[in-house]
């Protein structure tokens, strides 16, 4: 009963903000369309707010798991129209907090000890609330300050009952709308199921902030906080508490004397950073997760919080990411195109002089306009898009990549307006290249999976036994079946003889029983009876041979 009240409540919503209008009448089911025509809020005046408003407002009052829903197809730019993926991308994850005695409860529980022995100070009212956690200031008994990251009581449940929803939504849309097949709306609902759940583990998110601290130790470009294992578990994060400006006030930055340009470069550097030199990038880096830390103006440094989301991208699609991004910046769409097939981002049997075309016709215009106009991350979501129409599959680390890319660009070009990405990135891209297949960068790698061959090279000659004996026992047994089949066909053929010869016998039988047949075989000279016995010896079936 809670699921169809929860259903009626959407639907509800749905009709509200008139989010039928998304929907083309022609490809529903008749029940559906008569659904729709019984709508009481279609007897109203025609909605004045825009479609893609609509949405969000909807998606807000349904709540925190709608919100993230939102929040994360926002991400699918190569699946939805521009309006409602800028417009998805406002959504503001501001949730009511929970009682604080819930969260000592929740952190008593998970740590197994009082807050009163376990911290010097809690504050009971929470610094932030969000969809999945909220988050409470506190003190060690060090004296370290530190925030306390707690998961929502009860949120699993209501996540995965409306992810239940979502999942009869999607499949309702896969059917129904004309898209529906290309949108893929199933494969998003599950990405998003798998998303949400992650963030419910805290020590998952913990472990990334770990492994991204690591990465950045004594780094110039971002620090990240500090995480303390002896208070974390699955549903209690705590990590050290950091001090910045928010990388969105923009009136405190300029107040404090940022140098706003190296900021802005700096944020492009972090990304390529982590995506080519380490394969493990900050996925959700949107202006609430970025603090900056202006201690030093002229040398200004990122703070990064909230790994919950984290992307990374194998050996071989990080270099030919790499060279797909360098032909791009060259204009080389041909080998952009051949890249694209040699990597099997698009099927095999593509034909790369359409693709090329294809690119080209996206690609061209945009690189009519001055070179600070050209938004990289766009470039890329319509690249995405004209390869989804020869049978792309996106990978969800390449819509994380875009992501990502979209998010810094924009936040550079906050700061910076004049910043052009394509002088901080290609020469970055070209020097990761070139170093890859240095010869220090391949003896590196050589070194790095010497280990791994000198402990299988023992088991070599029994390999190379291994795969001869089953080689000489394919061999074995493709003789035996082509033995059986000869037999099979002597075997046949026998029949066909034993059939043809009762059929001759017949036959001549039946000759010699009619009147005057005896006399006139009688008279055949004996040359054309030995002639016609060779004659049906010649005809007569053969063995076959194996």
């Amino acid at each position: 009963m809670s699921r169809l009240a929860r259903l009626a409540q959407i639907l509800r919503v749905a009709g509200r903000h008139r989010l039928d209008e998304l929907l083309p009448d022609g490809s529903l089911p008749a029940p559906l369309r008569l659904a729709l025509r019984l709508n009481p809020w279609r007897l109203q005046a025609p909605p004045e707010r825009p479609r893609a408003e609509r949405l969000r407002l909807a998606l807000e009052e349904l709540g925190p798991v709608f919100i993230k829903f939102g929040q994360t197809l926002s991400t699918r730019r190569d699946l939805l129209p521009v309006d409602i993926a800028d417009e998805l991308a406002r959504l503001q994850d501001r949730v009511p907090p929970f009682p604080a005695a819930e969260s000592r409860a929740i952190i008593e529980r998970e740590l197994g000890d009082s807050v009163g022995r376990l911290f010097a100070s809690f504050e009971e009212a929470p610094m932030a609330s969000a969809s999945v956690a909220q988050v409470h200031a506190a003190t060690l008994h060090d004296g370290r300050e530190v925030v306390v990251k707690v998961v929502r009581p009860g949120i699993e449940a209501v996540i995965r009952q409306d992810i239940a929803l979502l999942f009869t939504l999607a499949r309702l849309a896969a059917r129904y709308l004309p898209d529906g097949r290309r949108l893929r709306p199933v494969e998003v609902v599950a990405d998003y199921e798998h998303v949400i759940l992650d963030e419910l583990d805290l020590g998952r998110e913990a472990a990334n902030t770990s492994q991204l601290r690591r990465n950045f130790a004594d780094s110039k470009l971002v620090y990240v906080p500090e995480v303390h294992w002896d208070y974390t578990r699955r549903k209690v994060f705590t990590m050290e508490r950091i001090h910045g400006i928010p990388v969105t006030d923009l009136a405190a930055l300029r107040a404090a004397g940022t140098d706003l340009k190296v900021l802005g470069e700096r944020g492009v550097e972090i990304f390529f950073t982590q995506v080519f030199r380490d394969s493990f990038f900050h996925a959700d880096m949107h202006p609430g997760n970025i603090f900056v830390d202006a201690s030093d103006p002229a040398d200004p440094r990122y703070i990064a919080i909230d790994c919950a989301i984290i992307g990374s991208l194998s050996d071989s699609d990080q270099y030919y990411l790499a060279r797909n991004l360098l032909g791009i910046f060259r204009r080389d769409y041909h080998e952009v195109a051949q890249l694209h097939v040699e990597c099997g981002w698009v099927p095999p049997d593509t034909r790369v002089q359409d693709f090329e075309q294809a690119m080209r016709a996206v690609c061209e215009p945009v690189f009519e306009r001055p070179i600070a106009e050209i938004s990289f991350g766009q470039l890329l979501v319509y690249l995405f898009r004209t390869a989804a129409r020869f049978d792309m599959e996106v990978q969800p680390s390449l819509v994380l990549l875009q992501k990502t890319l979209l998010n810094i660009e924009g936040l550079g070009r906050q700061l910076y307006p004049a910043l052009n990405l394509w002088d901080t990135a290609q020469p970055f891209l070209e020097k990761w290249v070139q170093d890859r297949y240095s010869p220090q960068s391949m003896l590196k790698r050589i070194q790095h999976h010497a280990p791994g061959w000198l402990e299988q090279l023992p088991r070599v000659p029994d390999v190379v036994l291994e795969n001869l004996r089953e080689a000489r026992d394919s061999e074995a047994r493709l003789q035996a079946e082509l033995a059986r089949q000869a037999r099979r066909r002597d075997e046949a053929r026998r029949g066909e003889r034993r059939r043809l010869l009762a059929a001759a016998v017949c036959g001549l039988a039946a000759v010699a029983l009619l009147p005057g047949v005896r006399a006139g075989l009688a008279a055949v000279p004996l040359p054309s009876l030995l002639l016609g016995a060779l004659a049906l010896a010649l005809a007569w079936p053969r063995r076959a041979q194996p």
